[in-house]
């Protein structure tokens, strides 16, 4: 039972914090994110992002209960949580700092990304 905690930790963590973020990034950013879609593309674009979430989302829980796709998911989560950490440490270096929240963010996904890349390459 603790092999099975410690294997799929990140992959649960990962869908209770991305499942609620996709739907704060689709229908209401300027609430959390402060980000104001001006035009139906703005919009649109934070409706993909949310569906992208959300697919990814899909696949952990996929991975979460079926061992068929555990490694998939787990490889997904790693290529997913660093891919978001390093485009936000490249907009820290060329934009400056964002505000708090996606600096936390930014530190949660380092640390899921490493962690899934840590089972991944000694668990899994």
């Amino acid at each position: 039972m603790n092999k099975l905690i410690i294997n799929k930790a990140s992959l649960l963590v990962s869908c209770f914090i991305v499942i609620p973020v996709s739907f704060v990034y689709g229908f209401f950013p300027f609430e959390y994110f402060e980000i104001y879609p001006d035009t139906l593309d703005d919009s649109s674009l934070l409706k993909a992002v949310m569906g992208l979430y959300l697919a990814f989302a899909v696949l952990w829980l996929l991975g979460l209960f079926k061992s068929l796709y555990f490694k998939a998911a787990l490889t997904s989560n790693v290529f997913f949580m660093l891919g978001l950490a390093l485009g936000r440490v490249l907009s820290m270096i060329l934009d400056g700092m964002p505000s708090i929240l996606f600096i936390f963010g930014c530190l949660g996904e380092l640390l899921l990304g490493g962690y899934s890349l840590w089972v991944l390459r000694t668990k899994a």
